[in-house]
């Protein structure tokens, strides 16, 4: 599966946040997020192991009990099950992958 770069296509999650399913397979699931100043997504869990790299911006994130202030070209992983959120500091852009493929993030669900 190939994907060209297209900023049409985002869906917001929470406010401030939208996200765009890039390309995915059988057993993962690559998402491009655009965040915006001050924008807060809220503590949950999933069963998906989520990697993310900050590709531009700043963002508190906070992972189980842990606050990392990430900046441009940081990453993460968050295993399957444990609770994180993030404060968003300046407008931002974060790739992430999840693994199993999330299928409510599926074109189309």
């Amino acid at each position: 599966m190939f994907a060209i770069h297209d900023e049409n296509g985002y869906a917001e999650s929470v406010e401030g946040i939208e996200m765009k399913t890039l390309v995915y397979g059988d057993k993962t699931l690559l998402v491009r997020f655009k965040m915006t100043k001050g924008a807060l997504l809220p503590s949950h869990t999933h069963p998906h192991e989520q990697t993310g790299y900050l590709v531009s911006g700043r963002i508190n994130l906070y992972i189980g009990s842990e606050c990392s202030n990430a900046g441009p070209g940081d990453s993460w992983c968050v295993e399957s099950g444990v609770a994180h959120r993030a404060e968003v500091l300046e407008d931002s852009v974060a790739i992430e992958v999840f693994s199993p493929v999330r299928e409510d993030y599926l074109p189309g669900t």
